[in-house]
């Protein structure tokens, strides 16, 4: 059986998650406290990071790598076109959301209201809460702008570009940081992707001390 190292809400997980489920490969999931540092885990992934993926006997680390390296192994179904300019745009979407969304939302709303809690590092930063609450908002006019052109995020497609948006948006929705009436299409969006197979493991998910709202896992939200 193949192993995932992880963390329930980290995006980066969630997308690594999301690649393995819709490519139906069985893996099994355990939750790994990176920020204790314990030498196991270092060994794993001297950057002490997750996901941390052992797959065939070999480990591999760092989310996008894993999901390309998947996509190369696992080519069925696609995650990613087969134009040089469509995969350069699922790159560059998958990292606007690992980069500059996780800098701008994720990491001041998930980060400062949950990782601190779980992790003891003291309590949330009311002013990275209210800068987070404002970015996202920028982000959600951008990703409506892109569906007002495109069926999914990078194009005509589901792509790595859409698992990418929908692991940070998913780990947000669980602590209800997400303006679902802001932009109609991306509510849309969000609601034809939840609706996979792919996520019915995320949307079952449970983090001790947070329960998720009533809509978390509704797929008529």
């Amino acid at each position: 059986m193949h192993r995932l190292y992880h963390v329930p809400l980290s995006p980066f997980c969630r997308k690594v998650r999301l690649t393995l489920a819709e490519k139906k490969i069985e893996v099994e999931l355990v939750e790994e406290r990176y920020w204790e540092k314990e030498m196991d885990f270092l060994r794993r992934n001297p950057a002490g990071k997750v996901p941390v993926l052992r797959m065939n006997g070999r480990i591999y680390a760092e989310s996008a790598a894993i999901c390309e390296y998947l996509e190369e192994m696992h080519p069925t179904p696609p995650l990613m076109p087969s134009g040089a300019e469509e995969r350069f745009e699922v790159r560059r979407l998958v990292a606007w959301f690992d980069d500059k969304f996780h800098q701008e939302v994720t990491s001041n709303l998930l980060y400062e209201r949950v990782n601190k809690k779980v992790t003891k590092e003291g309590y949330p930063d009311s002013a990275k809460i209210k800068a987070g609450s404002k970015a996202i908002k920028y982000h959600l006019d951008y990703m409506a702008w892109l569906l007002d052109q495109r069926r999914w995020l990078a194009g005509d497609a589901m792509t790595l570009a859409d698992f990418a948006a929908a692991a940070h948006f998913s780990a947000l929705d669980y602590i209800s940081d997400v303006d679902w009436a802001r932009q109609a299409n991306v509510k849309e969006w969000y609601a034809k992707i939840k609706s996979r197979p792919a996520f019915r493991s995320i949307l079952a998910d449970q983090v001790p001390g947070f329960l998720p709202p009533a809509h978390y896992a509704d797929l008529d939200f």
